[in-house]
């Protein structure tokens, strides 16, 4: 028989024990609670830091344009006279521009980017679409003056040999088609646009459609539906908002576009309906004018210009990131 004392003597007291298996554990919570907090606040500063820097180009813009918005106000959207001699300066030749070809060529190119993203996602086999899906986006990849130099050297006199010709001998009649065919155009930058815009549409119209649900699909097919009616009924209009919004993402591409267009536009501040005739861009002025600015006043009115071309793309792109967030937040699908 053990003496009657040994558990006492061998056994620990509760109140040590409790106090040794507790007493590390609050520094080990500190030092993680302090880290994430570090944490936290680095990437909330690298966050709020992309946004200061927002503020301060539509600050630093919109205090350089001062000069122009006290001289014309509001008639400078209005007026088409540009004449930096006089002093007399309207943006509405350069506002019809961009507007007209951006539109056009977003008019061109949805249809043709939504066949792209059908075919890839719902009727190619799938290691076709795994190869044909990133060809098509590295056309987002190539530099803009690429295409204006493929634009002006290749496809503009294209057009005015071939296209212009054609359109004018058989639909002349129509305000659209009239006028000389001098292959730089706004019939030339609108095509250039179409072109550049196609992946950047594509790309983001294929992840939508992705989205779509495989139940939903099935669904479809399960009740006799053709694989066209399957696309036509289950698809299309689940990602019809994610295209909507991936349409005026390019859009707001292609109002932001400079080189390219400027090389093959023909840039002459003057509205026209004819899409043969030479047209302008508010990026094409910007980048023609900005460095030959002969006064304050001059330079006033292009900050202006760039600043109304800000804050047009700031609200395109805010539009279509919606529209696409609405649509493919938390859903996953693929193809059947």
């Amino acid at each position: 028989m053990p003496p009657a004392n040994a558990s006492t003597m061998t056994a620990p007291h509760p109140e040590t024990t409790v106090q040794a298996s507790t007493k590390p554990k609050p520094i080990a919570q500190e030092k993680k609670l302090s880290g994430d907090l570090i944490f936290r606040w680095v990437t909330t500063i690298f966050a709020m830091s992309i946004l200061a820097i927002l503020a301060l180009m539509l600050t630093e813009m919109a205090l350089q344009s001062i000069p122009a918005i006290k001289q014309f106000g509001l008639k400078f959207v209005t007026a088409s006279e540009w004449d930096a001699v006089n002093g007399n300066f309207g943006a509405l030749p350069y506002l019809y521009g961009s507007v007209v070809s951006s539109v056009l060529a977003l008019a061109l190119a949805t249809p043709l980017s939504i066949g792209a993203a059908l075919f890839i996602t719902e009727i190619c086999p799938r290691g076709w679409g795994s190869m044909i899906a990133p060809l098509v986006e590295l056309l987002a990849a190539i530099p803009s003056v690429i295409y204006g130099l493929w634009g002006v050297l290749v496809m503009a006199p294209w057009l005015q040999s071939t296209v212009e010709p054609f359109l004018i001998d058989h639909f002349g009649a129509l305000p659209f088609f009239q006028g000389a065919p001098y292959g730089v155009s706004m019939l030339a930058a609108v095509f250039i646009l179409m072109i550049m815009v196609v992946p950047i549409i594509t790309s983001i119209t294929k992840e939508v459609l992705m989205a779509v649900p495989q139940s939903q699909k099935e669904a479809a097919i399960a009740l006799g539906a053709t694989r066209w009616e399957m696309i036509r009924i289950a698809i299309l209009p689940y990602g019809r908002s994610g295209i909507l919004g991936a349409a005026i993402l390019g859009l707001g591409r292609a109002v932001g576009e400079t080189m390219a267009v400027t090389m093959v536009i023909g840039n002459a501040p003057q509205i026209s309906l004819s899409l043969l005739s030479p047209a302008y861009t508010m990026p094409s002025v910007i980048a023609n004018e900005f460095a030959e600015a002969s006064s304050k006043l001059h330079s006033a009115a292009l900050m202006e210009i760039g600043l109304i071309l800000l804050l047009v793309t700031l609200i395109i792109n805010a539009m279509a990131r919606l529209l696409i967030w609405s649509v493919s937040r938390g859903s996953s699908g693929g193809r059947i």
